[in-house]
């Protein structure tokens, strides 16, 4: 681990490689686990601006949980996260013609109907913040379902932190990750 600025950084995000491959998971991070997407307060503000605008893109499953219990939900232990289907797929999950998960947030933005693409906890996977009151901690998530991306990411020799790069650029700022960028440098000679 490492610090920069107010955030403690795995060095797992440099030393290990990643690149999605949906054609070999089939966007099954949105679909498996306990729990919707992880929001920012903020981000529930945007999701309640811009539904009625994704809601076009949606399925009638994610359309009949978001209707029922709203765009975003509390955990039991009070975390902000997106409403899922069954215990499953998330609400916003919306599927192409090879059964693929895709987001329908992202689906909106990127036919220019809304101008955010989607929430930064999965525009960052498979790195995830957890904020504490004096600093943020940057991490590794490690998932099964990630293996082929791992595979993938080692074939082309992206570490993580140059996948997510756009991602954590929104999230903690160009200057943040060009800090980043040296630390790699210095980490990996």
């Amino acid at each position: 681990m490492f610090q920069l600025g107010k955030t403690i950084v795995s060095e797992d995000i440099i030393e290990k490689d990643f690149v999605c491959n949906l054609s070999a998971c089939k966007g099954a991070c949105c679909v498996d686990g306990e729990a919707g997407a992880p929001l920012e307060k903020e981000e529930t503000k945007i999701l309640e601006k811009i539904y009625p605008k994704v809601k076009p893109f949606l399925r009638k499953e994610g359309l009949e949980v978001i209707e029922k219990e709203g765009t975003w939900t509390k955990s039991e232990w009070g975390e902000l996260e997106t409403p899922l289907i069954k215990g499953a797929d998330c609400a916003y999950v919306i599927f192409d013609e090879q059964n693929t998960a895709l987001c329908a947030i992202e689906e909106a933005y990127n036919q220019g109907e809304i101008d955010w693409k989607k929430p930064v906890s999965c525009h960052l996977y498979p790195v995830r913040v957890k904020d504490y009151s004096e600093f943020a901690a940057v991490n590794y998530h490690k998932w099964e379902i990630c293996d082929d991306a791992c595979s993938l990411g080692k074939e082309l020799q992206v570490p993580i932190y140059k996948f997510v790069k756009q991602a954590l650029v929104r999230k903690f700022g160009e200057d943040w990750y060009s800090e980043l960028e040296k630390v790699a440098e210095k980490h990996l000679e």
